[in-house]
């Protein structure tokens, strides 16, 4: 096959027409292990590949970044840098947008590697190409050079190359292109700031954190809810909430929360302060986050409540999310019968909604009864029970409704209730006392798609997690529910076939 690769490229680099020549070379390449490429393809062979990317022809640029894209993956980041360096140069300048991800994609190894940033960290010009990258109107070129510099920052030879060198301000005259690429800058500098304390300093000390902080409470409500959005990934480190806490960051959100009100365009902006503080409540602590800001869960509770559906869902995820811990289970709970209104409504939306609400309201339920069995204490049980039994008057028949229904995102939503439940003692005993209920457990023909396959097959192993199941269901359907696991979430049981052909 390297003799063929060989004798192709000889060819394509003779002809004025290479197409018909690369449409071969790529299915050679296709077919050749990329054990043998790299011994296949020497650097002034990839300079053909690349010179054949000065062209018009869409068909035979599309052809060539596919042979690099498989070609140059074999090649060492270091071996890249230092032979293939104008090459790779040439393609962040190229017209198309394909070639030069694919430069960015190789320029991201390289910045992944200690030996290719020693090569490139003294070439300022092919590291401010990927820079102006940031600015590309194509935001898959933009994505891919945020993701090669962001690895180029990993290290301290490559924050000291982009912080401390003429690249900052060729940084910052990218930055202020447009408001969009504002934010891309934005979006770098959280993925720097986000790797450790010591990059967080080097982004704080060059102000782009400060400015990105400062956008919070800007006049533009857009601007507004971009800026939330970055400072919600910066908080999922620690010492990036740390620095917000020391920034009085947290407050000034929770006011932003309370000011809402009097803001009529605070719809656009209220989601992302809300899932801020949810985001917080999960990696720190849910009860430290709804005391020190009452703020946040009042808001989402009248989110939840609200009569404007695009209020509802993050006010429902967020719910899920806070209900899925015990500490959030016990906050909600604290709040008595303001959070019993919140759950009748998500009983109503479950059962009338829109469909997206009517799934969100389903899974978030189910986060909320979710209670594994290393995590169950009498206490904890009684309160998923009656919150459980608020859900409607015949609760567990609501359910099996909704998964009756033919949609396939409904009928799984409601499964994970059932799978929710599943391993506590309660649950299995509504489960027992509806009709029919143990025997559509182990049915599989009820469960069409592998979604739905997997959903029951989740819910029989929820059952036999818990060692209650065996005396509440019974030994007869406790072997069925044994075999059902051992068989698999897709096994089809053979029906023998009877012909008659012949008979009299």
């Amino acid at each position: 096959m390297a003799a063929a690769i060989g004798s192709l490229l000889a060819e394509i680099a003779e002809v004025d027409g290479p197409v018909e020549g690369l449409r071969s070379l790529r299915t050679a390449v296709l077919a050749t292990p990329v054990s043998s490429l790299r011994e296949t393809f020497s650097v002034a062979q990839l300079g053909i590949i690349f010179s054949l990317l000065n062209t018009n022809d869409k068909e035979q640029i599309e052809i060539c970044v596919e042979i690099l894209g498989r070609v140059l993956e074999v090649f060492d980041p270091a071996h890249l840098a230092r032979n293939c360096k104008a090459e790779l140069q040439s393609g962040l300048n190229h017209p198309d947008n394909s070639v030069t991800v694919l430069a960015l994609t190789q320029m991201g190894r390289v910045f992944g590697n200690a030996d290719g940033i020693a090569e490139v960290m003294n070439d300022p010009e092919i590291l401010q190409d990927v820079i102006q990258c940031i600015g590309a109107e194509s935001i898959g070129v933009s994505k891919e050079a945020i993701s090669a510099l962001s690895k180029l920052c990993n290290t301290k030879a490559g924050l000291d190359t982009l912080f401390r060198s003429d690249l900052l301000n060729k940084l910052k005259d990218v930055m202020a292109i447009s408001d969009i690429i504002r934010y891309r800058v934005y979006e770098l500098v959280v993925e720097i700031s986000s790797v450790s304390p010591v990059s967080l300093g080097y982004c704080t000390s060059n102000n782009f954190v400060t400015k990105l902080l400062e956008e919070l409470t800007g006049d533009d409500v857009l601007i507004r809810a971009t800026a939330i959005e970055m400072v919600t990934s910066l908080a999922r480190s620690q010492h990036g909430r740390q620095y917000l806490a020391q920034q009085g960051i947290m407050d000034k959100i929770s006011n932003m929360i309370v000011a809402a009100d009097s803001d009529p365009f605070s719809s656009f902006y209220l989601p992302g302060l809300v899932k801020f503080f949810g985001n917080l409540a999960i990696m720190d602590s849910p009860q430290q986050v709804c005391e020190n800001y009452p703020a946040f869960l009042n808001m989402v509770f009248a989110m939840a409540m609200s009569p404007d559906p695009s209020q509802i869902p993050v006010a429902l995820d967020t719910l899920g999310v806070l209900g899925g811990t015990v500490e959030g289970k016990q906050v909600l709970h604290k709040t008595g019968e303001q959070f019993n209104k919140v759950l009748k409504q998500m009983s109503r939306l479950a059962k009338d909604g829109a469909t997206d609400l009517r799934v969100r309201s389903l899974e978030a339920i189910a986060q909320l009864l979710a209670l594994p069995v290393e995590q169950q204490t009498d206490d904890l049980l009684l309160l998923t029970e009656s919150w459980f039994c608020a859900l409607s008057s015949e609760p567990l028949e609501m359910i099996r409704n909704i998964s009756t229904q033919p949609f396939p995102e409904l009928h799984c939503s409601a499964v994970h209730i059932f799978t929710a439940i599943a391993c506590q003692a309660w649950g299995q005993r509504l489960m027992m006392s509806s009709p029919g209920f143990a025997e559509w457990v182990v049915e599989r023909s009820v469960s069409k798609g592998k979604e739905a396959k997997d959903c029951k097959f989740e819910l029989v192993k929820a059952l036999l997690s818990s060692s209650s199941t065996q005396e509440i269901f019974g030994t007869q359907n406790y072997l069925k529910l044994k075999t059902y696991l051992k068989e698999g979430p897709y096994f089809v049981s053979a029906v023998a076939s009877v012909t008659t052909e012949g008979a009299d």
